[in-house]
């Protein structure tokens, strides 16, 4: 069963956090900011934070630099996972995924029907892998962002969390990019 191995170090994890919003700004985004306070209070590192527009361009843009950058391990969005016509986010992400995460979308929506039941199907919450990092796509609710957070990073994210976690293959996540492959660009 999962436990916290003690006799393990603590890791800090850099973590940017990406807002996708045409409404919002840093001084009223509720996701974001659950998003940055849980990361702060788990004792990983806020590497970065932004807002951008429902724009495939500007997400993929921001999210790519960021997955470039040595200074950033994960990178979490929050916003555009619904349907509506402005709704983007995994159109702008998922096509740069070197490596699908199908798991992390099944385990939201299982926490997520918890909460609130059938609902959860209006999320497209997904996750990859892009440039040897991280990458969480999730719905722009503070609620969701507390889900997927509690229920799925703060442990995948700590290094004694057992029996595995995914710090622990951060340093093996580039393997195909020293084997010749390509950096998504």
């Amino acid at each position: 069963m999962a436990r916290i191995d003690e006799s393990r170090p603590f890791i800090p994890v850099r973590i940017a956090v990406l807002t996708v919003s045409d409404t919002r700004s840093l001084a009223d985004d509720k996701s974001g900011q659950t998003l940055a306070d849980r990361i702060a209070e788990a004792g990983h590192i806020l590497a970065a934070r932004d807002i951008v527009t429902d724009d495939e361009e500007k997400i993929r843009e921001k999210v790519l630099g960021w997955s470039k950058d040595e200074a950033v391990d994960v990178v979490i969005t929050t916003g555009g996972t619904g349907f509506t016509g402005r709704d983007v986010t995994p159109e702008a992400l998922e096509p740069i995924f070197e490596k699908r995460m199908d798991g992390f979308s099944e385990v939201f929506h299982r926490i997520s029907y918890d909460k609130i039941g059938t609902s959860t199907i209006q999320s497209r919450a997904t996750g990859g892998v892009v440039n040897a990092t991280f990458v969480f796509v999730l719905p722009g609710s503070p609620g969701a962002c507390k889900d997927a957070w509690d229920g799925i990073l703060k442990p995948q994210l700590d290094y004694r969390h057992m029996p595995c976690n995914f710090v622990e293959i951060m340093p093996r996540l580039d393997e195909h990019l020293r084997r010749g492959g390509q950096i998504a660009s």
